[in-house]
């Protein structure tokens, strides 16, 4: 078949994507094809897309190789692997035109099946396995590892960076190393002696990566918990939050062992269901101690009781929502940025929360531990809004930073020497017009400093009450407590064209990878957008002012409803009619040329044209 389009020709630029079936063992061999680039000095951006149930769905993994370093989903597929007979008309789509289709070809398929405008690569995968293994289960697996092999030869990945990372994988375990090492070099000379490569995208070695790190994102909330002084965990397994409290145990293990005694210094509970787990982490913080639990959209529905009721009688407690694909089970192996209302007004009446939007790992890190600094400041739920993207994927991040000089800040906590001389205490008295009352710890003082914790009404001294000025005069507090917050949250971090605009963008965790690489496109083209990433809930009175300078101001989500623009309006007080919604909803991360088309298409409803389009 003659090719109607030129091949697509790149050096470190370009986007491969594996489809697979889920329960193959694909995903080890695809992360091992993506760590590969990385140890060649080039910056990858992988995303596994994998179904909810254990074995037989199709799942996908993409990974982008970009020497500039975008992180985020660019959009569009240069090379695809197609493993996956059930979705070959799905992922031939998907190509570019020029791009690549590596596939088995043990079994011949019609011309009909193939496009004419990119370069067909046919392997008989699964008949040089045959060959080779008698195992049905080593058939499939190094299967996997042959076509690493293979693409290691068309793509001029260096096999040594490969077989490195093999031996680091099953280091002791010769029994393991050897052969997935032979398989690897056994699919690279097959691709030499029988196909043509190099193709016309390729990875040279470069010193683009420098110092940065490639971790997961709950992996790195979890070590932020740690350095946060947490010692209580509570939580129930739930997708895609599980890895974060497992990854917690991990770092407790290694951190939080007294190496006397062997004692562990923590305590982690998996609870029969999210309510409990709250529960228990409210208990704890009432306690004295830092706790969490993560969880997901269905958990914060299970959960909003207790929120209210750690709102109300105000106890710390963080809450780490690492949302997905909703409404009820939704898609559960999906990632959305869907709870922001759930979150914001969690519990029945009048309540408001804060909530934290980290944009990567190391934000994930930073504040995490953050957050029980504003848990114990503030004595109320603090929600870390993370998720599935974030959370379950593995990021090229700059490395983690503490300031070993930093010191946990546990707030207003009357101590036993103020409670002996005689300081007035009322559990929930405003001596300073803050919002913020004082607190004390269970055994602090044997005789004073006692209070019941109700989530009923209350006297600034925890007395039961039913009188209404009282518990308007209550409820007032609690606003200036979370008017006072402000003071204390990351604030959002503006970016200015180069040339003065109408127009603006406002955006927020994961969306930022995506959105940095289409203002650079759109910079390109002439069209200039102030930017705006939103960092914390209660709002900034930075934010007003952001949008109050723009006649048109763009807010980007992954979500049906506009929440984050609905959290804007009814907060803010802003016209909606400001405010234009760009939002992306079907369970993938959201992708540069998505945002790039979407503002573009709006940009033209406004009559603004590309500069370089109307230039003389």
């Amino acid at each position: 078949m003659k090719q109607s389009f030129p091949p697509i020709e790149r050096v470190n630029d370009f986007v491969v994507k594996f489809a697979n079936v889920n329960g193959s063992g694909s995903a080890s061999a695809n992360l091992l094809f993506a760590k590969s680039i990385l140890r060649m000095g080039v910056p990858v951006a992988p995303r596994n897309i994998f179904p909810s149930n254990i074995q037989g769905l199709p799942t996908w993994f993409e990974v982008r190789i970009n020497e500039n370093g975008w992180r985020g989903r660019r959009g569009g597929v240069d090379l695809m692997v197609a493993m996956n007979p059930q979705t070959w008309d799905q992922d031939m789509k998907e190509i570019e035109p020029g791009g690549y289709l590596f596939y088995d070809s043990t079994k011949p398929l019609p011309a009909s099946k193939f496009r004419d405008d990119i370069t067909v690569i046919g392997m008989p995968l699964t008949e040089i396995c045959n060959r080779q293994y008698s195992d049905a289960r080593q058939r499939q697996l190094f299967k996997n590892i042959i076509y690493v092999g293979a693409l290691s030869a068309l793509l001029e990945i260096e096999p040594e960076a490969i077989a490195e990372l093999i031996g680091e994988l099953y280091k002791g375990k010769e029994a393991l190393l050897k052969p997935n090492v032979q398989a690897m070099h056994m699919g690279r000379t097959y691709a030499q002696n029988e196909l043509d490569w190099p193709l016309g995208i390729k990875v040279r070695r470069t010193s683009a990566v420098g110092e940065k790190i490639f971790i997961e994102g709950n992996s790195a909330a979890a070590l932020g918990c740690v350095y946060g002084g947490a010692t209580v965990a509570a939580w129930y397994p739930i997708t895609p939050s599980s890895s974060l409290a497992e990854a917690f145990a991990r770092h407790c293990r290694k951190f939080r062992t007294d190496v006397a005694t062997g004692k562990a210094r923590y305590a982690i509970v998996q609870a029969e269901d999210e309510l409990a787990s709250i529960g228990i982490v409210i208990g704890a913080g009432w306690n004295g101690a830092r706790a969490f639990t993560c969880t997901s959209g269905p958990g914060i529905s299970l959960m909003q009781e207790f929120i209210g009721l750690a709102y109300f009688a105000e106890i710390p407690a963080v809450i780490f929502d690492i949302q997905r694909g909703s409404p009820s089970t939704g898609m559960p192996t999906r990632t959305q940025q869907a709870d922001i209302i759930s979150c914001a007004y969690a519990s029945h009446g009048d309540t408001k929360h804060v909530l934290i939007f980290p944009q990567d790992p190391k934000e994930a890190f930073e504040f995490a531990a953050l957050s029980f600094d504003l848990a114990d400041r503030l004595q109320t739920p603090i929600f870390v809004m993370m998720d599935l993207d974030i959370g379950m994927q593995d990021w090229l991040c700059e490395p983690l930073v503490w300031d070993d000089a930093r010191r946990l800040d546990r707030g207003k906590v009357m101590t036993y020497a103020e409670l002996e001389a005689g300081k007035d205490f009322g559990r929930y008295l405003d001596v300073d017009g803050d919002g913020i009352p004082y607190r004390t710890l269970p055994g602090t003082h044997p005789k004073r400093g006692s209070f019941f914790t109700r989530g009923s009404t209350k006297d600034p001294y925890a007395r039961y009450t039913e009188d209404g000025a009282t518990y308007v005069d209550n409820m007032q507090r609690l606003l200036r407590k979370l008017e006072t917050s402000k003071q204390y949250l990351p604030k959002p971090v503006r970016r200015d064209a180069g040339t003065k605009t109408r127009f603006g963008a406002i955006y927020f965790g994961s969306t930022a990878p995506a959105m940095e690489e289409t203002l650079a496109a759109l910079a390109g083209q002439g069209i200039h957008v102030d930017t705006l990433r939103i960092r914390a809930f209660p709002f900034h009175d930075e934010i007003a002012d952001f949008i109050a300078s723009h006649e048109q101001v763009f807010v980007v989500e992954q979500n049906r409803d506009a929440q984050m623009r609905m959290l804007l309006v009814n907060e803010l007080a802003i016209d909606a009619a400001k405010l234009v919604s760009i939002l992306h909803f079907d369970g993938t991360p959201i992708t540069a040329r998505f945002i790039l088309r979407e503002i573009g298409e709006k940009l033209a409803m406004f009559n603004v044209m590309p500069l370089r389009k109307v230039a003389p």
